[in-house]
Protein backbone atom coordinates (compact mmCIF):
# COMPACT_ATOMS: atom_id res chain seq x y z
CA UNK A 1 0.00 0.00 0.00
CA UNK A 2 1.30 3.40 -0.89
CA UNK A 3 0.32 6.92 0.03
CA UNK A 4 -0.01 9.32 -2.90
CA UNK A 5 0.35 13.02 -2.32
CA UNK A 6 -2.75 15.06 -3.15
CA UNK A 7 -2.02 17.49 -5.92
CA UNK A 8 -3.61 20.88 -6.20
CA UNK A 9 -2.83 24.01 -8.10
CA UNK A 10 -3.47 27.69 -8.16
CA UNK A 11 -6.78 27.26 -9.98
CA UNK A 12 -8.11 24.76 -7.41
CA UNK A 13 -7.19 27.09 -4.55
CA UNK A 14 -8.85 30.03 -6.25
CA UNK A 15 -12.01 28.06 -6.92
CA UNK A 16 -12.13 26.84 -3.31
CA UNK A 17 -12.15 30.43 -2.10
CA UNK A 18 -14.78 31.33 -4.66
CA UNK A 19 -16.95 28.45 -3.46
CA UNK A 20 -16.70 29.68 0.13
CA UNK A 21 -17.63 33.23 -0.82
CA UNK A 22 -20.41 32.20 -3.20
CA UNK A 23 -22.09 30.26 -0.40
CA UNK A 24 -22.07 33.44 1.70
CA UNK A 25 -23.58 35.45 -1.13
CA UNK A 26 -23.29 39.16 -1.68
CA UNK A 27 -22.12 41.28 1.23
CA UNK A 28 -23.97 44.56 1.03
CA UNK A 29 -24.04 47.45 3.50
CA UNK A 30 -27.53 46.31 4.53
CA UNK A 31 -26.20 42.94 5.70
CA UNK A 32 -23.42 44.58 7.70
CA UNK A 33 -25.93 46.94 9.31
CA UNK A 34 -28.21 44.01 10.18
CA UNK A 35 -25.33 42.08 11.80
CA UNK A 36 -24.38 45.17 13.78
CA UNK A 37 -27.88 45.80 15.09
CA UNK A 38 -28.92 42.17 15.68
CA UNK A 39 -25.75 40.78 17.33
CA UNK A 40 -24.35 43.47 19.66
CA UNK A 41 -22.79 41.01 22.13
CA UNK A 42 -21.06 39.09 19.35
CA UNK A 43 -19.79 42.39 17.97
CA UNK A 44 -18.44 43.23 21.43
CA UNK A 45 -16.70 39.87 21.68
CA UNK A 46 -14.99 40.29 18.32
CA UNK A 47 -13.87 43.84 19.15
CA UNK A 48 -12.50 42.75 22.52
CA UNK A 49 -10.49 39.87 21.11
CA UNK A 50 -9.24 41.99 18.23
CA UNK A 51 -8.19 44.93 20.44
CA UNK A 52 -10.03 47.24 18.08
CA UNK A 53 -13.19 49.14 18.93
CA UNK A 54 -15.15 49.71 15.75
CA UNK A 55 -18.64 48.23 15.56
CA UNK A 56 -18.93 48.72 11.79
CA UNK A 57 -15.65 46.96 11.05
CA UNK A 58 -16.48 44.14 13.48
CA UNK A 59 -19.85 43.63 11.78
CA UNK A 60 -18.15 43.65 8.38
CA UNK A 61 -15.61 41.07 9.56
CA UNK A 62 -18.40 38.79 10.78
CA UNK A 63 -20.37 39.21 7.57
CA UNK A 64 -17.29 38.59 5.46
CA UNK A 65 -16.37 35.38 7.30
CA UNK A 66 -19.86 33.98 7.76
CA UNK A 67 -19.57 34.36 11.54
CA UNK A 68 -16.35 32.38 11.85
CA UNK A 69 -15.02 34.05 14.99
CA UNK A 70 -11.32 33.28 14.64
CA UNK A 71 -11.26 34.50 11.05
CA UNK A 72 -13.21 37.64 11.98
CA UNK A 73 -10.81 38.48 14.82
CA UNK A 74 -7.83 37.82 12.57
CA UNK A 75 -9.25 40.14 9.90
CA UNK A 76 -9.70 42.92 12.42
CA UNK A 77 -6.25 42.49 13.95
CA UNK A 78 -4.68 42.49 10.48
CA UNK A 79 -6.55 45.67 9.56
CA UNK A 80 -5.56 47.24 12.85
CA UNK A 81 -1.87 46.79 12.12
CA UNK A 82 -2.21 48.91 8.97
CA UNK A 83 -3.56 51.93 10.82
CA UNK A 84 -1.42 54.76 12.19
CA UNK A 85 -1.45 55.47 15.89
CA UNK A 86 -2.40 59.11 16.16
CA UNK A 87 -2.97 59.58 19.88
CA UNK A 88 -2.98 57.81 23.23
CA UNK A 89 -6.12 58.36 25.25
CA UNK A 90 -6.13 59.68 28.79
CA UNK A 91 -6.47 56.91 31.44
CA UNK A 92 -10.02 56.37 32.71
CA UNK A 93 -10.72 55.61 36.37
CA UNK A 94 -13.57 53.42 37.58
CA UNK A 95 -15.36 56.41 39.05
CA UNK A 96 -15.47 58.06 35.60
CA UNK A 97 -17.22 55.15 33.88
CA UNK A 98 -20.79 55.77 32.70
CA UNK A 99 -22.26 52.69 34.37
CA UNK A 100 -25.13 50.63 32.93
CA UNK A 101 -24.80 47.57 35.14
CA UNK A 102 -22.95 47.01 38.39
CA UNK A 103 -23.44 44.10 40.74
CA UNK A 104 -21.58 42.50 43.61
CA UNK A 105 -21.85 38.97 44.97
CA UNK A 106 -19.84 39.93 48.06
CA UNK A 107 -21.98 42.70 49.55
CA UNK A 108 -25.65 43.49 49.00
CA UNK A 109 -25.39 47.13 50.05
CA UNK A 110 -22.31 48.35 48.24
CA UNK A 111 -21.63 52.11 48.08
CA UNK A 112 -23.70 53.54 45.24
CA UNK A 113 -26.02 50.52 45.20
CA UNK A 114 -26.35 47.67 42.80
CA UNK A 115 -27.62 48.28 39.28
CA UNK A 116 -28.99 45.23 37.47
CA UNK A 117 -29.03 46.85 34.03
CA UNK A 118 -29.64 44.76 30.91
CA UNK A 119 -29.31 41.04 31.70
CA UNK A 120 -30.87 37.60 31.20
CA UNK A 121 -29.50 36.36 34.53
CA UNK A 122 -32.92 35.91 36.10
CA UNK A 123 -34.86 34.87 33.01
CA UNK A 124 -36.25 31.56 31.80
CA UNK A 125 -34.32 30.29 28.81
CA UNK A 126 -37.19 29.57 26.40
CA UNK A 127 -36.70 29.47 22.66
CA UNK A 128 -39.21 31.72 20.87
CA UNK A 129 -40.25 29.12 18.30
CA UNK A 130 -43.36 31.12 17.44
CA UNK A 131 -41.11 33.40 15.41
CA UNK A 132 -40.48 30.55 12.98
CA UNK A 133 -44.23 30.26 12.53
CA UNK A 134 -44.57 33.84 11.43
CA UNK A 135 -45.12 35.64 14.72
CA UNK A 136 -43.07 38.58 15.93
CA UNK A 137 -41.30 38.42 19.29
CA UNK A 138 -41.61 41.97 20.57
CA UNK A 139 -39.95 42.86 23.90
CA UNK A 140 -42.14 44.22 26.66
CA UNK A 141 -41.60 47.92 27.33
CA UNK A 142 -39.33 48.87 30.21
CA UNK A 143 -40.90 50.77 33.11
CA UNK A 144 -38.51 53.55 34.08
CA UNK A 145 -37.45 53.67 37.71
CA UNK A 146 -38.96 56.37 39.87
CA UNK A 147 -35.44 57.44 40.79
CA UNK A 148 -32.68 56.64 38.30
CA UNK A 149 -29.45 55.24 39.68
CA UNK A 150 -26.36 57.42 39.53
CA UNK A 151 -24.53 57.16 36.25
CA UNK A 152 -21.14 57.19 37.96
CA UNK A 153 -20.36 54.73 40.73
CA UNK A 154 -17.46 54.41 43.18
CA UNK A 155 -15.09 51.46 43.28
CA UNK A 156 -16.07 48.64 45.64
CA UNK A 157 -12.42 47.66 46.10
CA UNK A 158 -11.52 51.24 47.10
CA UNK A 159 -14.27 51.17 49.74
CA UNK A 160 -12.94 47.83 51.01
CA UNK A 161 -9.42 49.24 51.15
CA UNK A 162 -10.68 52.15 53.25
CA UNK A 163 -12.08 49.58 55.67
CA UNK A 164 -8.87 47.55 55.82
CA UNK A 165 -10.25 44.55 53.96
CA UNK A 166 -7.96 44.60 50.95
CA UNK A 167 -4.65 46.12 49.91
CA UNK A 168 -4.91 47.87 46.56
CA UNK A 169 -1.94 47.73 44.20
CA UNK A 170 0.20 50.88 44.21
CA UNK A 171 -0.94 53.53 41.76
CA UNK A 172 0.97 53.32 38.49
CA UNK A 173 2.18 56.78 37.50
CA UNK A 174 3.53 55.71 34.10
CA UNK A 175 2.63 58.22 31.39
CA UNK A 176 -0.03 56.82 29.00
CA UNK A 177 2.31 56.90 26.01
CA UNK A 178 4.94 54.93 27.96
CA UNK A 179 2.65 52.07 29.02
CA UNK A 180 4.00 48.79 27.53
CA UNK A 181 1.85 47.69 24.58
CA UNK A 182 1.49 43.95 23.97
CA UNK A 183 0.37 44.62 20.39
CA UNK A 184 3.80 46.11 19.64
CA UNK A 185 6.10 44.20 21.97
CA UNK A 186 6.65 40.46 22.48
CA UNK A 187 5.05 38.87 25.51
CA UNK A 188 7.91 37.81 27.78
CA UNK A 189 7.88 36.22 31.24
CA UNK A 190 7.62 37.19 33.97
CA UNK A 191 5.15 39.42 32.14
CA UNK A 192 4.82 43.12 32.74
CA UNK A 193 1.58 43.90 34.57
CA UNK A 194 0.33 45.93 31.61
CA UNK A 195 1.00 43.01 29.26
CA UNK A 196 -0.85 40.61 31.55
CA UNK A 197 -3.97 42.77 31.69
CA UNK A 198 -3.82 43.56 27.95
CA UNK A 199 -3.45 39.88 27.08
CA UNK A 200 -6.41 38.96 29.25
CA UNK A 201 -8.42 41.80 27.68
CA UNK A 202 -7.94 40.33 24.21
CA UNK A 203 -8.00 36.68 25.27
CA UNK A 204 -10.26 34.29 23.40
CA UNK A 205 -13.45 34.06 25.46
CA UNK A 206 -13.78 30.28 25.29
CA UNK A 207 -10.15 29.76 26.24
CA UNK A 208 -10.33 32.14 29.20
CA UNK A 209 -13.55 30.49 30.35
CA UNK A 210 -12.11 26.96 30.08
CA UNK A 211 -9.03 27.74 32.17
CA UNK A 212 -10.93 30.01 34.56
CA UNK A 213 -13.52 27.27 35.06
CA UNK A 214 -10.74 24.80 35.83
CA UNK A 215 -9.50 27.16 38.55
CA UNK A 216 -13.02 27.55 39.94
CA UNK A 217 -13.56 23.77 40.06
CA UNK A 218 -10.54 23.27 42.27
CA UNK A 219 -7.48 23.27 40.00
CA UNK A 220 -6.57 26.73 41.25
CA UNK A 221 -5.40 28.02 44.62
CA UNK A 222 -8.28 30.39 45.36
CA UNK A 223 -12.07 30.26 44.97
CA UNK A 224 -13.39 33.55 43.56
CA UNK A 225 -16.20 35.75 44.83
CA UNK A 226 -17.33 38.45 42.41
CA UNK A 227 -16.51 41.63 44.27
CA UNK A 228 -17.73 43.90 41.49
CA UNK A 229 -18.88 43.32 37.94
CA UNK A 230 -19.46 46.38 35.84
CA UNK A 231 -20.70 47.07 32.31
CA UNK A 232 -20.17 50.66 31.37
CA UNK A 233 -19.02 53.19 28.82
CA UNK A 234 -15.66 54.94 28.98
CA UNK A 235 -15.19 58.38 27.52
CA UNK A 236 -12.14 58.55 25.28
CA UNK A 237 -10.32 61.83 25.80
CA UNK A 238 -7.40 62.59 23.50
CA UNK A 239 -5.20 65.60 22.96
CA UNK A 240 -5.37 67.72 19.82
CA UNK A 241 -1.98 68.60 18.21
CA UNK A 242 -2.61 72.15 19.39
CA UNK A 243 -2.68 70.88 22.97
CA UNK A 244 -6.38 71.00 23.78
CA UNK A 245 -8.12 67.88 25.03
CA UNK A 246 -11.41 66.71 23.57
CA UNK A 247 -13.74 63.73 23.73
CA UNK A 248 -13.54 61.29 20.82
CA UNK A 249 -16.68 59.49 22.00
CA UNK A 250 -17.46 56.57 24.28
CA UNK A 251 -16.63 52.88 24.07
CA UNK A 252 -18.31 50.03 25.93
CA UNK A 253 -16.10 48.32 28.50
CA UNK A 254 -16.51 45.47 31.00
CA UNK A 255 -14.55 44.90 34.16
CA UNK A 256 -14.59 42.34 36.94
CA UNK A 257 -12.96 42.19 40.35
CA UNK A 258 -12.91 38.89 42.19
CA UNK A 259 -11.64 38.34 45.72
CA UNK A 260 -10.62 35.45 47.93
CA UNK A 261 -9.68 35.30 51.56
CA UNK A 262 -5.93 35.34 52.07
CA UNK A 263 -4.82 35.58 55.67
CA UNK A 264 -6.42 38.54 57.38
CA UNK A 265 -7.27 40.32 54.14
CA UNK A 266 -8.79 39.71 50.74
CA UNK A 267 -6.70 38.92 47.71
CA UNK A 268 -7.80 40.69 44.52
CA UNK A 269 -7.98 39.58 40.88
CA UNK A 270 -8.90 41.96 38.05
CA UNK A 271 -9.71 41.90 34.36
CA UNK A 272 -11.29 44.29 31.86
CA UNK A 273 -12.01 44.26 28.16
CA UNK A 274 -13.50 46.30 25.34
CA UNK A 275 -17.21 45.63 24.83
CA UNK A 276 -19.60 43.92 27.20
CA UNK A 277 -18.44 40.40 27.99
CA UNK A 278 -19.17 39.35 31.57
CA UNK A 279 -18.11 35.72 31.30
CA UNK A 280 -14.66 36.52 29.98
CA UNK A 281 -14.02 39.18 32.60
CA UNK A 282 -15.00 36.93 35.51
CA UNK A 283 -12.96 34.00 34.17
CA UNK A 284 -9.95 36.21 33.40
CA UNK A 285 -10.09 37.90 36.80
CA UNK A 286 -10.18 34.43 38.39
CA UNK A 287 -7.02 33.49 36.50
CA UNK A 288 -5.39 36.73 37.63
CA UNK A 289 -6.40 35.97 41.22
CA UNK A 290 -4.94 32.46 41.05
CA UNK A 291 -1.74 33.28 39.22
CA UNK A 292 0.29 34.23 42.27
CA UNK A 293 2.42 31.25 43.27
CA UNK A 294 0.86 28.89 40.73
CA UNK A 295 3.11 25.91 39.94
CA UNK A 296 4.77 25.59 36.55
CA UNK A 297 2.43 24.03 33.98
CA UNK A 298 -0.74 24.60 36.01
CA UNK A 299 -3.70 26.15 34.14
CA UNK A 300 -3.50 29.11 36.51
CA UNK A 301 0.19 29.80 35.88
CA UNK A 302 0.48 33.13 34.10
CA UNK A 303 2.63 31.88 31.23
CA UNK A 304 0.27 28.94 30.69
CA UNK A 305 -2.98 30.86 30.51
CA UNK A 306 -1.67 33.90 28.66
CA UNK A 307 -0.22 31.77 25.88
CA UNK A 308 -3.15 29.37 25.64
CA UNK A 309 -5.92 31.97 25.62
CA UNK A 310 -4.38 33.86 22.70
CA UNK A 311 -7.06 32.98 20.16
CA UNK A 312 -5.38 33.99 16.91
CA UNK A 313 -2.16 32.14 17.68
CA UNK A 314 -3.83 29.03 19.09
CA UNK A 315 -6.37 28.74 16.25
CA UNK A 316 -3.63 29.37 13.70
CA UNK A 317 -1.46 26.63 15.19
CA UNK A 318 -4.42 24.25 15.32
CA UNK A 319 -5.53 24.72 11.71
CA UNK A 320 -2.00 24.56 10.36
CA UNK A 321 -2.25 20.81 10.94
CA UNK A 322 -4.65 20.52 8.02
CA UNK A 323 -2.00 21.86 5.66
CA UNK A 324 0.20 19.33 3.83
CA UNK A 325 2.63 17.52 6.12
CA UNK A 326 3.63 15.01 3.46
CA UNK A 327 7.36 15.05 4.15
CA UNK A 328 7.12 14.68 7.91
CA UNK A 329 4.37 12.06 7.61
CA UNK A 330 6.37 10.08 5.04
CA UNK A 331 9.35 10.25 7.38
CA UNK A 332 7.21 8.75 10.14
CA UNK A 333 6.02 5.99 7.79
CA UNK A 334 9.58 5.22 6.73
CA UNK A 335 10.57 4.91 10.37
CA UNK A 336 7.60 2.60 11.05
CA UNK A 337 8.44 0.42 8.03
CA UNK A 338 12.06 0.23 9.05
CA UNK A 339 11.13 -0.78 12.61
CA UNK A 340 8.68 -3.42 11.34
CA UNK A 341 11.29 -4.79 8.95
CA UNK A 342 13.87 -5.10 11.72
CA UNK A 343 11.30 -6.74 14.01
CA UNK A 344 10.37 -9.34 11.38
CA UNK A 345 14.01 -10.12 10.69
CA UNK A 346 14.64 -10.58 14.39
CA UNK A 347 11.68 -13.01 14.61
CA UNK A 348 12.85 -15.15 11.67
CA UNK A 349 14.43 -18.43 12.75
CA UNK A 350 18.16 -18.63 12.37
CA UNK A 351 19.31 -20.56 9.22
Amino acid sequence: MAYVATRGGERAIEQAERLFRSELGEIAPERVAEVKSALPYLIDRVMGEASLYDEDLAALALAQTGGEMFEAVLLLRAWRTTQPRMQVARPVGQEALFTHRRISAAFKDIPGGQVLGPTLDYSHRVLATAVLEGETCAPAPVDPAAEPSPAFQPSVAAWQADNGLVDLPPRDETAPEDIPDVTREPLLFPAKRAHTLQSLARAETGGALALGYAAMRGYGQAHPTVNELRLSEAEIVVKHPKGTEFSAGRVKVSQAEVVSKKGEKLDLGFAATLGWNEVKCIAAATLDLNSKGAPKGAPTEEEFFLYHTEGVESSGFCIHFKLPHYVTFQSSLDAMRDANSKRKKAQEPAQ
